[in-house]
């Protein structure tokens, strides 16, 4: 079974969009919600592709205080889980160009965006994280339970994700067929992780992301492999 903070790692990962909470430069401190696409880098820390122009952005450089909201839509909004990550947001300085290109392959319309010259990513650094999977069911959880733990994936991620979109091309179908019911002609890669992959499929649109949970956490891209391979076999046996 795993701990509070691993499951709510697990089910921020599984979203790309959510609000985002700051302080109004503007307003003298009210909080300001904006609707933001969000890419979790390897630290489980969420990446933001914001304008210099967007209320948010002002925000930041005013006050780094932040929150990002995620839930999962349903009749009853209370009854569904949701997840409050809390922390300070800051623009992301030096050479990032692999968390650019992690970035632009989960929601590649963003390419229009940088194209424009005038955005940036920021990062909110995790502080603390609220955690409701359903009813009684309530956890604050700190930075270091919600962290995942420290592998070399950031480094690997790119030569993993051509070699295995192509190498394991059968693998990657029957993970889609099994875990998420889709049958496609063909399924890549979109980012791996120490939890799980990301997969797109052939027909889907592009900014849908397939997640696929690893049985545990990895370190290493050889560990993700194997990982993999253990979950198509699973999904053809099923």
């Amino acid at each position: 079974m795993s701990s509070p903070g691993a499951a709510a790692r697990l089910y921020l990962r599984r979203h790309h969009a959510g609000m985002l909470a700051t302080l109004s430069h503007r307003l003298g401190g009210y909080p300001f919600g904006s609707v933001v696409p969000f890419v979790l880098d390897h630290a489980a820390r969420p990446v933001i592709l914001a304008s210099r122009l967007a209320e948010h952005t002002r925000n930041i450089a005013a006050d780094p205080r932040a929150s990002l909201l995620v839930n999962d839509p349903s009749g009853d909004v209370q009854a569904g889980a949701r997840l409050t990550l809390v922390g300070d947001a800051a623009r992301i300085e030096g050479d990032f160009a692999s968390l650019r290109a992690r970035y632009l392959r989960y929601l590649p319309g963003a390419h229009r965006l940088l194209a424009l010259g005038d955005f940036d990513f920021y990062r909110i650094e995790p502080s603390q994280v609220r955690f409701i999977s359903g009813f009684a069911d309530i956890h604050w959880i700190s930075a270091a339970a919600f962290a995942p733990p420290c592998n070399k994936l950031a480094g690997d991620e790119d030569d993993f994700v051509a070699r295995v979109s192509v190498e394991h091309a059968c693998d990657l179908r029957e993970c889609c067929r099994f875990f998420h019911g889709r049958a496609t002609a063909r399924a890549t890669v979109v980012g791996v992780d120490c939890d799980g992959l990301d997969l797109r499929a052939e027909d889907a649109s592009p900014g849908i992301a397939l997640r696929v949970d690893f049985e545990h956490p990895v370190i290493t891209a050889a560990e993700a492999r194997t990982q993999l391979l253990a979950l198509a076999n699973r999904a053809r046996a099923a």
